[in-house]
């Protein structure tokens, strides 16, 4: 049963919620006694004392860009505070992760954080509203946030749309992409095809072929505009009983390469024996370029 929807704030984002950096205080609720804790502000706590969110969107975390931020933070220090919330004699990150991922390979033995008073419900809320202002998730992590919103915590899409501060469309958009064959919705968590790939390919009809057109993606460096096509072609009834339609993926796949070598639009018009194929130009310049090109083949 999905909990009792409460007035968290957090359509005023999260400068609302975690207060100014400097200055911030922690909640004056009694908790365990915990290391190195502070009354107020922010307070140096042992790395080894800090463990993750169990619950954090975020799954995936470049090494390359982990160790750049090391480095940065061997220099110059962690200039903006982890967030995290006691729990029992140790801390559980709400925010910055990444932060506290980077300041343990560059040898910090204490981080500066702020110590916020939260429920698990604020926990795991704050944790994909913070990750989505700063555009950390990929589509996937952040539509497996939205969801669990909504199924966790009885959210409506409107409120989910109020606290992280997207439009109902643009939500209910990236719900859709967990509609996806798993082994495209890995490509799109590795960063091998786009959220707006993604998107196109709920058009294509049947899971082995968003699979196939994925792939393809990856092979031929397909565009969103390219899978689009692919779908309103595939969508598209024969145009007489026993012919496949005229324009299917695989036309617009020889399109696309040929284009490609070309280096101006290719048409390809198949009828039951014959066809053409159109070859675009845009000037004299152009024409004598592709005249003598194809007199190469």
């Amino acid at each position: 049963m999905a909990a009792k929807k409460k007035n968290t704030g957090l359509g005023k984002g999260l400068e609302a919620l975690f207060g100014e950096v400097n200055g911030d205080t922690i909640s004056s609720q009694k908790k365990p006694a915990a290391k190195n804790v502070k009354k107020e502000g922010t307070t140096q706590i042992a790395i080894d004392d800090i463990k993750p969110n169990a619950g954090q969107p975020r799954k995936t975390f470049s090494e390359g860009s982990l160790a750049e931020l090391a480095e940065s933070i061997k220099e110059h220090g962690v200039i903006q505070p982890i967030i995290v919330r006691q729990s029992g004699s140790s801390y559980e990150i709400v925010a910055g992760e990444r932060r506290w991922r980077a300041s343990r390979l560059a040898g910090l033995k204490k981080v500066p954080c702020l110590v916020r008073d939260l429920t698990d419900e604020e926990l795991m809320l704050l944790a994909i509203v913070e990750n989505m202002q700063r555009e950390d998730l990929n589509p996937i992590e952040e539509a497996e946030g939205l969801d669990r919103m909504i199924k966790k915590y009885g959210m409506t899409q409107e409120q989910v749309s109020k606290s992280v501060g997207k439009s109902r469309p643009y939500i209910s958009n990236s719900l859709r992409l967990l509609k996806l064959p798993k082994e495209v919705r890995q490509m799109m968590s590795e960063g091998i095809i786009s959220g707006g790939h993604g998107k196109a390919l709920l058009s294509i009809k049947g899971e082995k072929e968003k699979v196939r057109i994925a792939k393809l993606i990856e092979k031929n460096g397909l565009s969103v505009r390219d899978v689009e096509k692919m779908s309103a072609a595939s969508s598209k009834p024969p145009v007489k009983k026993g012919r496949p339609a005229e324009r299917n993926a695989d036309v617009l796949q020889v399109e696309a390469e040929l284009k490609e070598h070309l280096g101006t639009k290719v048409n390809l018009k198949l009828g039951a024996k014959k066809g053409k194929i159109e070859i675009e130009y845009y000037s004299r310049d152009e024409l004598e370029r592709l005249i003598d090109l194809l007199r190469t083949l």
